[in-house]
């Protein structure tokens, strides 16, 4: 994504239309899907109330795109469901940052695993060092949310916990995959 400077405002009117105020046209949902891919910021401002509805608006947009058909949708049934959950709940005020969290880890590891496919041979050890980067985020992040998790790793419990369990097995997987790229 190539980021420009300088915000630009999008006034909402009630017969539900969308004018770009730096291009002086009418613009679709489409168009702002297409200026967020390009890296484009922007806020879309209640022409009657003043009232920055951004938020509805960007929601508007992931419905409209989930709802084409052209393919596989993005968010999957069980997460979303997950998602709609948690609303109301204790974790709610956690949610946004870990989501928006994640989603700059994502984006920095396709950010590397873009640059080391592009370098001559690859890699194969940043794949790795990625996998183990992701299962240590994943992992802190579910002990968040899991009440207790910090005061048991504390006392020393002597049975297996189920991250335990999947890192040995991910740890094993790791050295076939290793054993294989040799």
């Amino acid at each position: 994504m190539v980021k420009t400077s300088g915000k630009v405002t999008i006034k909402k009117y009630a017969n539900r239309r969308l004018y770009d105020t730096e291009s002086s046209s009418y613009i679709t949902l489409d168009r702002l899907g297409a200026m967020i891919r390009e890296g484009r910021d922007f806020e879309v401002i209640d022409a009657k109330s003043g009232e920055d509805i951004t938020h509805q608006v960007l929601t508007q947009i992931i419905v409209e795109e989930e709802s084409r058909g052209e393919g596989a949708t993005m968010l999957p049934v069980n997460f979303l469901r997950q998602l709609i959950g948690l609303y109301g709940g204790q974790m709610q005020p956690a949610v946004p940052q870990y989501l928006d969290a994640a989603m700059d880890m994502f984006q920095k590891n396709h950010a590397a695993m873009r640059d080391a496919v592009a370098a001559p041979f690859g890699g194969a050890n940043m794949f790795a060092d990625l996998a183990k980067r992701n299962m240590a985020m994943f992992e802190e992040s579910a002990r968040a949310f899991v009440p207790g998790a910090a005061a048991k790793k504390a006392a020393g419990d002597d049975q297996p916990s189920e991250v335990e369990t999947l890192r040995a097995e991910l740890a094993a997987l790791q050295a076939k995959v290793d054993k294989l790229g040799k």
